[in-house]
């Protein structure tokens, strides 16, 4: 029997996790969910999830732009592997992720799939790559040092400036996406065998596809090192490692919405009532981000265009 495992990397707004969580299960009520939780600045009680069966929350360290992340991603797959989990493909979403189709038809057609996974992806130093050369090159040919893990957007602005230095000379990089970090320039892993690819972190993973990640990062632990240091390692690791293995029939898609036309420093838009025609008629199956405080009307809407069961 096919069963799928919602992988859910949390870190704030608990009333929210417990509302996607809810949800997820009132789709699919045989489904499998795992928060990974930051339980740094937000605590999010497992009694929440006591009347619902097959849910399960365990602590990690999360936060965009460092490895912390990715090692959350990795802990989880450990965890789902040494308890026995029986799952066919893994689905991580965020916090502030919501389903915009019915969980029956996602899960059927992953069922009847030809593919391995989806998973965004492109070769990051490729003419063809959505991102600008120096960006690839700056984030994933440099280790670096975290000096200030919070920055305000206003601060952002301000050390725009400082940013200049990063095109007048090879030899260090610093980058105020995600806090304040310094990058040196160091010799790399990747060459024509071993291809940088980018995309996003969000994907949609058989199982095949998991435990070939679990057994890779056992065998490699110099790539999991030098990917602890780069910048933004979630927006590459999980492409490189899959792409580069030739073993899988990947589509190129994370079946994800974004808009990210309105934004700027990466971060895709809170999307409100006003996007709803557009996300729902955008063919995924899963949107983001949605923030309870900004608009929830937005949520109910989905609900009631999907499938109006609650739990």
């Amino acid at each position: 029997m096919m069963r799928v495992c919602y992988l859910l990397q949390t870190h704030k707004s608990p009333e929210q996790v417990e509302r996607l969580v809810r949800r997820i299960k009132s789709l699919s009520p045989t489904a499998q969910i795992l928060i990974s939780h930051d339980f740094t600045n937000c605590d999010l009680p497992r009694s929440t999830f006591e009347d619902l069966p097959n849910v399960d929350v365990i602590p990690s360290r999360g936060g965009r732009g460092s490895f912390e992340i990715v090692q959350s991603y990795l802990d989880a797959i450990s965890w789902l592997l040494a308890s026995g989990s029986d799952f066919s493909w893994l689905i991580n979403l965020s916090g502030q992720d919501y389903p915009i189709r019915p969980l029956a038809e996602v899960e059927k057609s992953l069922s009847h799939s030809d593919y391995d996974g989806f998973v965004h992806h492109f070769e990051v130093f490729s003419k063809h790559s959505p991102w600008k050369r120096n960006e690839g090159y700056s984030r994933y040919h440099y280790q670096y040092r975290t000096l200030s893990r919070d920055l305000a957007e206003w601060q952002k602005e301000v050390l725009k400036p400082v940013k200049l230095l990063n095109y007048l000379q090879p030899f260090f990089r610093v980058n105020f996406s995600y806090g304040i970090t310094l990058g040196l320039r160091t010799s790399s892993p990747f060459n024509q065998h071993f291809v940088c690819y980018g995309g996003s972190f969000l994907c949609t993973l058989s199982r095949p596809c998991v435990e070939y990640l679990h057994q890779y990062v056992q065998l490699n632990p110099d790539i999991v090192d030098y990917y602890k240091g780069v910048a933004i390692p979630d927006e590459c690791f999980i492409q490189t490692i899959l792409v580069n293995s030739q073993k899988f029939k990947l589509c190129n898609d994370s079946r994800r919405y974004f808009d990210f036309s309105q934004t700027r420093n990466g971060h895709p838009k809170i999307l409100q009532s006003t996007d709803f025609p557009a996300l729902m008629n955008s063919q995924a199956d899963f949107a983001r981000k949605f923030d309870l405080a900004v608009d929830r009307d937005v949520l109910d809407l989905i609900d009631t265009a999907i499938a109006p069961i609650r739990i």
